[in-house]
C-alpha cells in the first residue's frame, strides 16, 4: 500500500463498500481488471478485512446503545472477559482500555429493560462490576479510516 492509487482506493470504499469496479477505475483512473487485481491484492494481505452491510439499529428493534465499561472484581481473575462475553450478541464492540476499567463494550438493546437484563448478563458471565452511560444522540459513527497518504 505504498502508492496513492491504493490510498485512494481505500479512500473510495471505505466511504462506500458498494462501489462498483467502474466507479473505483473512474475514482483512480485504472482499467476496471487492474482495480480488480489490486484489491484482491489489498484483500490477500489484511488491509481490506472484509465488506459489511450498515444495518438502521431502529429499523432492526434495538434502537438504545450504551457504552458499558467493565472491571474485574476480583484483579487476579484471568484476563478473559472478551472470551466470556463472546456469546452475548447485544455486544456490538469489545475494546480492551487504558484507565480504570479494564474494557469498554459498545452495545445495542430493544428497551431499557434489556439494557438492564444485558448488564446483568455482563457481570454474571464475567465476574465484573460495570458502569453504564446511555447514549442518547449519535452524531456520526463509521466513519471512514483516513490514512495520512489518503487525498
Amino acid at each position: 500500500m505504498d502508492d496513492a492509487v491504493d490510498h485512494t482506493l481505500l479512500a473510495v470504499i471505505s466511504r462506500d463498500g458498494r462501489a462498483t469496479l467502474a466507479q473505483l477505475s473512474d475514482a483512480v483512473g485504472l482499467s476496471t481488471s487492474a482495480v480488480q487485481s489490486r484489491l484482491k491484492r489489498l484483500e490477500s494481505r489484511g488491509v481490506i478485512t472484509g465488506y459489511q452491510a450498515v444495518l438502521d439499529p431502529e429499523a432492526v428493534g434495538a434502537p438504545l446503545s450504551a457504552f458499558i465499561e467493565i472491571t474485574p472484581l476480583d484483579p487476579a481473575q484471568p484476563d478473559n472477559a472478551p472470551e466470556l462475553l463472546e456469546h452475548l450478541t447485544a455486544i456490538e464492540a469489545c475494546h480492551s482500555i487504558a484507565g480504570d476499567a479494564a474494557y469498554m463494550l459498545f452495545v445495542r438493546v430493544a428497551s431499557p429493560r434489556a439494557l438492564e437484563q444485558l448488564v446483568r448478563d455482563v457481570r454474571l458471565a464475567a465476574n465484573v462490576s460495570t458502569r453504564t452511560t446511555v447514549v442518547l444522540q449519535t452524531f456520526y459513527e463509521r466513519r471512514p479510516i483516513v490514512s495520512p497518504r489518503t487525498p
